[in-house]
């Protein structure tokens, strides 16, 4: 049986080899590595525009919307919080258009941190652009701390992984309205959103943590799986 073709969102940066420094196509081997162990066979999206979006939707089985850099909060209404990275325009519009084309065409997505809020923002939702300050404390940023999640048992991501994952995955950015179509399906302990999963389509799901970083790759393989 033949690998299903799984798309990986990535960045556009500037990488040095030998002595050229050049803007390269780049994305952490994780997410390769990741896919590859659940049975798929990983290709890297270059964010280069929307153009070709129709051809990836087609010819892809599934679609990992990774990690990266804040959304900019213009792309849903929002703010721009001066505290926040500098978001990259190019990639916002490049994975929202993307992420808009797999949910029509009902082709499978995993959204990873930044994914699910890219996810969010293609369906309408929200984002709170500094958790911090509307938290009073900064526990979900701090690097090395393990979030304790619990996961709706009933929920397709809690068939994958169980009703709890303790997970490290720093961040300052969260849900705050969800987008048409998404349920709520993962919290922290102080209710902040942790995962999401896309009612009616055929594996629609978001976390705020890194799966691919981890040993458990149940995640993974279900994603694959629905992606066959």
């Amino acid at each position: 049986m033949s690998r299903p073709l799984i798309g990986i969102t990535a960045y556009l940066e500037a990488a040095r080899w030998g002595d050229w420094v050049r803007e390269a196509v780049v994305s952490p081997p994780s997410y390769a590595k990741a896919i590859e162990r659940a049975g798929g066979a990983p290709v890297v999206l270059p964010p280069l525009g929307p153009h070709g979006i129709g051809d990836y939707v087609g010819g892809l089985s599934g679609v990992v919307l990774a990690g990266g850099v804040d959304l900019a909060a213009g792309t849903y209404g929002g703010e721009q919080d001066e505290r926040a990275a500098e978001p990259q325009a190019h990639r916002d519009r490049f994975e929202l258009a993307l992420a808009r084309a797999a949910i029509a065409a009902d082709l499978p997505i995993l959204a990873i941190a930044r994914g699910m809020h890219v996810l969010n923002v293609a369906q309408g939702g929200t984002l709170i652009p500094w958790l911090p300050e509307v938290l009073g404390h900064a526990r979900h940023g701090e690097p090395g701390a393990a979030h304790n999640i619990q996961v709706s048992a009933s929920s397709r991501l809690g068939k994958a992984v169980g009703d709890h994952v303790e997970a490290v995955a720093p961040h300052h950015q969260s849900v705050r309205r969800l987008g048409s179509g998404l349920l709520a399906v993962a919290w922290a302990d102080d209710q902040i959103v942790e995962g999401v999963e896309l009612q009616g389509h055929r594996f629609g799901v978001g976390v705020q943590w890194h799966p691919e970083r981890a040993t458990d790759n149940r995640l993974f393989h279900a994603f694959v799986e629905a992606a066959r």
